[in-house]
C-alpha cells in the first residue's frame, strides 16, 4: 500500500465507525487531524513525483555529460596518440617554445626546438605533414610580424 491509499483507508474507518466529528471535542480534534494528515498526504505525494522527475533528469544529463566527454577527451583514440607520441618529448619544459599556423587547417601549433630539429611533424589537429627545413629563430620573428602586418 502506498501512502494515499493509507490514507483513503483509514478516511474510510473513521466514516465505517460512524463517528460524530463535528459535536465532540474528541471528535473535532480527531476532524482536524485527518484534515492535516490528507493535506500533507497531498504533499507528499507531488513532492515524491517531483523528485523522480528530477531523478529522471539527472539521468539523462549524466548520460548525455557521458557522450560529451568521451566525444571531448576522445578516449577512444588512444592508438592514434602513438604517432604523435616520436615528436613530443615531456622533458622539453625548458625549451624555447615557437608558434605557427598550420596552412591546412589554420590552427595555431606549438613546437619546440626539437621538432623544429626534426624537420618534419604531422599536425596534431588534421594530420597534415608540416615539413620545417631549415628554420630559423629569424624565420618565426619575420612570420609573426607579417601576420600583425596583415591584422
Amino acid at each position: 500500500m502506498n501512502l494515499t491509499d493509507k490514507m483513503a483507508y483509514l478516511c474510510g474507518m473513521v466514516d465505517g465507525m460512524e463517528l460524530d466529528l463535528t459535536s465532540s471535542k474528541e471528535g473535532k480534534v480527531l476532524g482536524k487531524i485527518l484534515d492535516v494528515m490528507q493535506e500533507m498526504t497531498a504533499y507528499i505525494v507531488d513532492l515524491q513525483t517531483q523528485v523522480d522527475e528530477l531523478t529522471d533528469t539527472c539521468d539523462l544529463l549524466d548520460q548525455d555529460l557521458g557522450d560529451l566527454e568521451d566525444i571531448v577527451f576522445d578516449e577512444d583514440d588512444d592508438e592514434d596518440d602513438d604517432e604523435y607520441d616520436d615528436y613530443y618529448d615531456e622533458d622539453e619544459d625548458d625549451e624555447v617554445q615557437y608558434e605557427t599556423v598550420c596552412p591546412t587547417c589554420k590552427n595555431t601549433i606549438v613546437l619546440s626546438e626539437s621538432i623544429l630539429d626534426k624537420g618534419e611533424m604531422p599536425c596534431p589537429c588534421c594530420g597534415q605533414k608540416l615539413e620545417f627545413g631549415d628554420v630559423t629563430e629569424a624565420d618565426f620573428a619575420e612570420d609573426a610580424d607579417e601576420t600583425e602586418s596583415e591584422d
